[in-house]
């Protein structure tokens, strides 16, 4: 069980699918969203009330539903596994509203995100560590055009992976906890 450690929703419990899923842990989604917090504390806007979301590879959905819990206007959860969605939708019932999220069911290293319908402010990229779909997934996010110079980019890999990312992009910051690393970026200006 997982519980989310800030705002509306706070100690809510969050199951956990059976299967093979290495849910973020409390301490580093506290971790990331200190980070997210501090990072755009230089825009004018609310990263939550203003905020568009994205959780990629989303598992139990700890990281987006956590946003969610802090006030995020909304929220894009990419899953393909069938077993994992079942809790993701569970988890999701008891957090969200039914008009401020929307679960798809899709293969997200295919994926050229026709399903999101505005620019967002955060992006959670967290796939099993297995895969290392980066450059790619990040290159189709530019190409849609869902990231804005203000977009704080998350990944959460192991520790000794290699990220390639479009060059159009910069690290903001980097974090290690363990044997994951969680590395944080945004356009250049």
């Amino acid at each position: 069980m997982l519980n989310i450690i800030a705002g509306s929703k706070k100690k809510a419990k969050l199951d956990v699918p059976i299967i093979n899923v290495r849910p973020t842990s409390s301490k580093k989604r506290e971790a990331i969203f200190s980070i997210v917090e501090s990072k755009n504390l230089k825009n004018k806007s609310d990263i939550y009330s203003d905020g568009y979301f994205l959780d990629l590879f989303a598992g139990s959905g700890s990281l987006g539903l956590e946003a969610i819990s802090r006030g995020a206007k909304y929220c894009y959860f990419y899953e393909i596994a069938k077993e994992v969605i079942e809790t993701l939708e569970s988890n999701c019932l008891k957090i969200c509203e039914y008009n401020n999220y929307k679960i798809i069911k899709k293969d997200i290293t295919k994926s050229f995100f026709e399903e999101i319908d505005n620019p967002l402010s955060v992006i959670f990229i967290d796939p099993p560590y297995t895969l290392a779909p980066f450059e790619n997934i990040l290159h189709n996010l530019l190409k849609a055009n869902l990231i804005l110079k203000d977009t704080i980019i998350i990944i959460e890999s192991e520790k000794k992976t290699k990220i390639n990312f479009p060059y159009s992009m910069k690290n903001i910051d980097e974090r290690y906890y363990g044997k994951t690393k969680i590395t944080f970026l945004r356009l250049i200006d």
